[in-house]
């Protein structure tokens, strides 16, 4: 599946003869501007993510595509939570509107207290850079860099200072056991190893989410199971809420609770 990775986030999703309709969103302006909060949700708890009634639609030849109908459900801090769907179910579309690289025709969508859906474009890159963590199938890693580079991009982006920089991507490349591979560029690395350095990635900012899009779908039993470990460790230990695309049930089994997508809606 064709999740895309964070600098991708201005190219649609779709092919070129797939136009999207037009969302129910606001015009790109000042990404200084505060956050809008939405209502109060109730309840002793309040979910990290909430979402009611998400769609997405497409313009196919002058005809819309539902890709997705009604995708509900509420995640919380801390909760691993695996979607399973057939091949064009819609999970590429609904991580692509969860990790904000997309915007919805209608529905509710709440992340960490905000209300995704009044967000310009601006707002909605800042929430992402710094509340989101992305880990690909296919790791997305900068060839002629360096490991800890790799891991560091967010951070350059993020503005933080180099020396820090490298303190943390080296830290986070140790606690998953690649402190001896710090500068080996991704040909030098093992399937397992490039995934590892992609999950430091996705790690180095503290987001509150995770999303993974099929994280082990190209590994060995052994380090699928080391990459899973990794990101349950993230959950139950630092809080965030991991949400993990599969086709795998040893992957979908580990996680907290299932929830199936199937013709753009999830039960």
């Amino acid at each position: 599946m064709a999740f895309r990775s964070p600098r991708a986030a201005r190219v649609r999703p779709h092919a070129a003869s797939a136009t999207p309709t037009e969302p129910d969103s606001p015009d790109p302006t000042d990404e200084a501007a505060p956050f809008p909060a939405p209502a109060h949700l109730g309840g002793e708890r309040e979910p990290l993510l909430r979402i009611r009634g998400l769609r997405r639609s497409f313009q196919v030849s002058g005809e819309p595509l539902h890709v997705l109908v009604d995708c509900s459900m509420d995640v919380q801090r801390g909760e691993v939570v695996a979607i399973v769907g057939e091949s064009g179910s819609g999970k590429s579309t609904l991580l692509n509107l969860l990790g904000l690289l997309d915007t919805a025709n209608g529905g509710e969508h709440i992340f960490d207290g905000v209300d995704v859906t009044r967000l310009r474009e601006g707002q909605r890159a800042r929430l992402r850079n710094n509340g989101i963590g992305f880990v690909f199938q296919q790791f997305h890693l900068l060839e002629r860099r360096s490991a800890m580079a790799n891991v560091a991009v967010p951070l350059v982006l993020g503005g933080v200072p180099l020396i820090r920089r490298r303190a943390i991507a080296k830290q986070l490349l140790t606690s998953l056991g690649l402190g001896h591979r710090l500068h080996a560029q991704p040909h030098q690395l093992s399937g397992g190893e490039q995934q590892r350095v992609a999950l430091a990635r996705a790690m180095c900012l503290n987001p509150s989410l995770i999303l993974a899009d099929e994280p082990t779908g190209a590994l060995d039993a052994t380090t699928s199971e080391l990459i899973m470990d990794q990101l349950l460790e993230q959950a139950r230990h630092r809080g965030a809420a991991v949400i993990v695309v599969t086709h795998e049930p040893s992957v979908a089994s580990r996680a907290d609770r299932t929830m199936n997508i199937a013709d753009g809606r999830m039960y």
